[in-house]
């Protein structure tokens, strides 16, 4: 019943990438909504998944008798609680992006300053960091395990 992460992300990839216009300004109002509708197809998408989880732990939950059964339908369930609370904390990620959004703040590294970029938000619509800045913060998490 569980969705794969993979079957999660190719519904989210279904999508058109933007395609800027000759002499558009980065991060123009247009590009702004292509985002932000991205940003609520995903929210949308991990509600629903949400909600497919809730009815089927109702639908499923049985008091096996056998302990291996018991064991497996726990482990399951867990598996599937450990995946929404990341969903959980993702949706918050989403929310506080489509704020920044919002904000007119969206789509410049939030360390240095320069654009993100249209292909690497499209990849990560919630990046904070340019590519660089993200794999300084990658290279000194790795040296000091922090």
């Amino acid at each position: 019943m569980a969705n794969t992460a993979e079957q999660q992300r190719e519904s989210f990839t279904n999508f058109t990438p933007y395609e800027m216009k000759k002499g558009e300004e980065y991060m123009s109002d247009d590009m702004l909504q292509h985002f932000k509708g991205l940003l609520l197809q995903w929210k949308q998408e991990l509600m629903e998944e949400v909600d497919r989880t809730m009815h089927h732990m109702q639908e499923d939950a049985a008091n096996y008798a056998d302990p291996s059964d018991r064991a497996t339908q726990e482990e399951e369930f867990s598996l599937e609680l450990r995946t929404r609370d990341r969903e959980r904390k993702l949706i918050k990620k989403i929310d506080q992006t489509i704020d920044r959004i919002d904000k007119d703040d969206y789509g410049f590294c939030d360390q240095c300053g320069v654009e993100i970029g249209i292909r690497r938000l499209e990849a990560r619509p919630t990046a904070t960091l340019c590519i660089d800045c993200k794999t300084l913060a990658e290279i000194r998490e790795k040296q000091t395990g922090i």
